[in-house]
């Protein structure tokens, strides 16, 4: 698959409700290292002559490198990608929204055939490798971005200090470097109105609760990313165990909650499911937020059993397939906002119907 095949697939790894524990609730779990190279200034204060010094060692580093993990990965340049494509990445969850702002020719992407591992280049530091997966597969996230970094660094230095670890450009991410995160679909603790309290727990904790897109995103439909908030004075495996403990419990919450309503408000919430469905398959206009709050409720239906026929995968590929960017994809130009809204409408009724068949 060339960078743009995977660009042009409705498909990337994180999506495949198949794999992983738990995903009927975790939808993908994510590991992050930022690393930066010594000796070059950190992306925030490069030019061009930085940026493109930075850019040419990395890409020395991957084409050298030995690794079949890292040497069946595509390089995807900024400079030669437009910002369709850019903004299509993000909304694969494949680099953050600020790096697809971004057309440099010293930023851009490596990254496997199936979005499964994804390393941004200059995007807030050098180098940030991310691995991304369907369910709760925290661990085994960090066994394949550390097999990474451990080749990478066996080319490139890393800046690094005894007391301190990995230097970063946020010092938030200073010591092991990285952010371990799950995203999570909550729709019984919503309904059920547990989530400002529960929420509030996890941040006492020492974890921050973000939407869908991450840091400056809101919460729409009921999906959740749940990170460690600092990386100072803590080890790798102990971000990951802690991570890990928080999340299976808030699992355990929903799947108790989910159970709850289904034995004192079943009619209640078959209504909801079959009226989100209804409205999905009927209507002629359709905003993105109310899309995903509906797609919350057909996401819980068939997780349920109440809806037969749809798979949460599908449900997974319109989350991405209702986007501006993938909606101008399959439209062939740029729209307004209404004839997008026109043009997610038309999308969610043929997938939807189309699957169920």
């Amino acid at each position: 698959m060339s960078d743009s095949d995977l660009l042009n697939s409705n498909f990337v790894a994180w999506m495949d409700s198949r794999e992983g524990s738990e995903s009927d609730i975790v939808i993908s779990s994510r590991i992050r290292l930022a690393r930066n190279l010594q000796f070059i200034t950190f992306p925030y204060f490069m030019n061009a002559e930085s940026g493109n010094k930075s850019m040419q060692e990395i890409k020395d580093a991957w084409k050298n490198s030995e690794s079949e993990l890292l040497s069946a990965m595509d390089l995807i340049a900024f400079d030669q990608t437009s910002s369709l494509d850019r903004q299509i990445l993000v909304e694969k969850h494949l680099i953050s929204p600020e790096h697809g702002l971004s057309e440099e020719a010293y930023r851009g992407l490596l990254v496997s055939k199936d979005g499964s591992i994804a390393i941004m280049i200059n995007e807030e530091d050098h180098l940030r490798i991310q691995c991304l997966l369907p369910g709760l597969q925290m661990e085994k996230c960090y066994e394949l971005a550390q097999e990474i970094d451990d080749e990478l660094e066996k080319s490139l230095d890393f800046a690094f200090d005894e007391h301190r670890g990995y230097l970063t450009s946020c010092p938030t991410n200073v010591g092991t470097g990285m952010r371990a995160s799950v995203m999570l679909h909550l729709p019984g603790i919503a309904i059920s109105g547990q989530r400002t309290r529960i929420f509030q727990n996890i941040n006492q904790l020492g974890m921050t609760v973000r939407g869908l897109y991450g840091e400056g995103t809101e919460i729409v439909g009921n999906y959740v990313q749940l990170s460690n908030q600092i990386t100072l004075g803590q080890t790798e495996n102990e971000i990951i165990t802690n991570l890990g403990i928080i999340s299976r419990q808030i699992v355990e919450q929903e799947k108790m909650l989910r159970r709850n309503l289904q034995e004192e408000m079943k009619y209640q919430l078959e209504d909801r499911v079959g009226r989100a469905y209804g409205i999905l398959t009927n209507a002629r206009v359709m905003s993105s937020n109310e899309a995903l709050a509906l797609l919350s409720d057909v996401r819980l239906g068939v997780d349920l059993g109440i809806i037969k026929g749809i798979s949460s995968l599908v449900i997974n590929q319109l989350v991405v397939a209702i986007k501006p960017a993938h909606l101008q994809r399959r439209s062939g130009g740029e729209m307004e906002a209404f004839i997008r809204d026109v043009k997610r409408a038309e999308v969610i009724k043929e997938i939807l119907l189309k699957s169920s068949k």
